[in-house]
């Protein structure tokens, strides 16, 4: 039986950026909460992932934002003075909130749109690109990966219905591969046009049992 047996084989492939070059920082604020996540990235789209596997129903993607610059330390000089000047208001994260890379810190709550306006007005004083809403930047990302996607996928759903026919549940690549549609669909890219057809008829008949 074929299922994948590591995390790194149910992450969807997307593109990534460089190691070295170009830093992000970001706000994203919860979608149902009045909670905000600042920090910064080299590659936002792996760590919203890693912040939770479905970030894109979990933060407001039309609210988000991402600063660019050209290195860490520039980022990391917008992330630290947006920190300090809201010390005051440091809350806990949301307990589905994923631990990986601490992403139970620089949680905050009561600042929102404060803190993006702040984040803009960083962006302006360095001559830094603000890209938002995020829901448009991730749309880019993702359709520019689709054809990765539509391969990696029509495996995954190979490996899915192999371990079905052997009796097992293969729960963790079934959410893999809904969460991974879901994910593009949030964008505006529909299933029915990028991936296999019984992929999608998978997806059409089990999506709503495998949100979660």
């Amino acid at each position: 039986m074929s299922t994948p047996s590591s995390d790194d084989e149910f992450d969807a492939p997307i593109p990534r950026f460089a190691s070295r070059g170009k830093a992000f920082v970001y706000v994203l604020p919860c979608r149902d909460r009045d909670l905000v996540k600042v920090g910064f990235a080299r590659d936002p789209l792996k760590r919203f992932m890693d912040l939770h596997r479905r970030f894109h129903a979990f933060f407001d993607l039309d609210r988000g934002l991402l600063v660019a610059v050209d290195t860490v330390a520039q980022a990391r000089a917008i992330e630290r003075t947006l920190l300090t000047r809201f010390t005051d208001a440091r809350a806990n994260a949301p307990l589905e909130v994923r631990e990986v890379a601490a992403g139970k810190t620089e949680w905050y709550a009561g600042i929102d749109p404060q803190v993006t306006r702040e984040a803009e007005a960083l962006a302006a004083e360095g001559g830094h690109e603000v890209i938002a809403p995020l829901r448009n930047w991730l749309g880019k990302r993702l359709e520019e990966n689709a054809d990765r996607a539509y391969d990696w996928a029509a495996r995954l759903y190979e490996a899915i219905a192999e371990a079905h026919a052997y009796g097992a549940r293969p729960e963790r690549a079934e959410a893999a591969l809904a969460q991974t549609i879901e994910r593009y669909e949030a964008v505006g890219i529909r299933a029915r046009g990028f991936l296999p057809d019984d992929v999608v008829a998978w997806y059409e008949s089990h999506y709503q049992l495998l949100q979660h």
